[in-house]
């Protein structure tokens, strides 16, 4: 599979701007063959706007979704990106999932929040997502979700070949691009997506480095700071090559991991 990434700003507080975006990046991506294209956090209306989110969210059944599965279904490519959900009373930090056919197959609730803001404005989700999308099982986390190896690995156990990742990461946190996006990578040997944002809301600087790792670890393709589009092949055959050498999979212990969970 060809996996693209969208890393860009956006523009705060506007939604109708940034699914003009999302159509833009969904044709270019579409046209460099992309069956999947993933991108940032919140990206329907930024991330760092406080109380703005009691307005600027919507349900699964709104607007802003029923118009970004027109644009899947025109370019017939699969989309991933943040949103801020409704449901009843209840604010969620949401990633949908839309397949080729404009249908939307999955809607993800970030279950770790990060900080006191976000456990402000947003309730926890406690659903894990797996769907297949041009024949790859893609497990679905949010930021923060992903510096939890729990996460990972149990979205891997459960058959995940690529976790995709929204995120919204800033400074001084490169580290996580840096050294968490591979390590999780190499230590579930799946391949890792994560697509962050660039510029500045607020007081935030967000640190772009949207990253795509390899089952061995390897970076296949990694953003610097600036609005790009990462584009990467996914060759499902390096999972089981990878797991040949790294046999952590089979040599872990479960039985010893249940104290204190």
């Amino acid at each position: 599979m060809k996996l693209a990434i969208y890393q860009g700003a956006g523009t705060i507080f506007d939604v109708a701007a940034n699914l003009e975006l999302l159509a833009q990046m969904a044709a270019a991506a579409a046209a460099q063959g992309a069956a999947l294209l993933v991108l940032p956090e919140l990206f329907l209306t930024g991330y760092n706007i406080g109380d703005a989110v009691q307005q600027l969210a919507e349900p699964q059944q709104g607007r802003s979704l029923q118009v970004a599965a027109t644009i899947a279904r025109d370019h017939q490519i699969a989309l991933l990106f943040g949103y801020a959900e409704r449901e009843g009373t209840a604010i969620y930090n949401a990633a949908a999932m839309i397949d080729a056919t404009g249908h939307l197959i999955a809607n993800y609730r970030k279950a770790h929040l990060f900080g006191a803001e976000e456990q402000r404005l947003f309730c926890p989700g406690s659903d894990w997502i797996i769907r297949t999308i041009a024949g790859v099982r893609v497990g679905v986390l949010i930021c923060y979700d992903v510096e939890f190896p729990e996460a990972v690995r149990h979205l891997v156990l459960q058959g995940a070949e690529l976790i995709a990742v929204p995120t919204a990461l800033m400074f001084p946190y490169t580290q996580i691009p840096k050294v968490i996006i591979p390590t999780r990578a190499l230590e579930n040997q799946v391949f890792v997506a994560y697509a962050n944002r660039t510029g500045v809301e607020g007081d935030l600087k967000y640190c772009g480095m949207s990253t795509i790792a390899a089952p061995d670890g390897s970076v296949l393709a990694q953003a610097a700071a600036d609005e790009t589009l990462l584009v990467a092949e996914l060759d499902l055959g390096l999972i089981q090559q990878t797991r040949a050498v790294y046999s952590y999979l089979d040599d872990r212990r479960p039985d010893l991991y249940t104290q204190g969970y």
